[in-house]
């Protein structure tokens, strides 16, 4: 029998946290601070941390090699 090839496989825990953009270059993440403690934080905070923000570029490396088919 014929040894199958290895694959890599994606780490479900990063596929679940990022999104690649079109391009394949970038990655959307959601933003830290607004799971709890909402109360002291202001109207205006809290609309903005709804928002996505981009991944860091030195972290851009890390999620290809987890995601490899995104």
């Amino acid at each position: 029998m014929p040894r199958p090839i290895a694959r890599r496989k994606t780490k479900k825990g990063f596929a679940k946290r990022f999104k690649i953009t079109g391009s394949g270059t970038k990655a959307k993440r959601t933003q830290a601070g607004r799971r709890h403690i909402l109360q002291k934080k202001s109207h205006k905070r809290k609309r903005q941390l709804a928002g996505p923000a981009l991944v860091h570029k030195t972290d851009m490396k890390r999620i290809r090699e987890a995601m490899p088919f995104a």
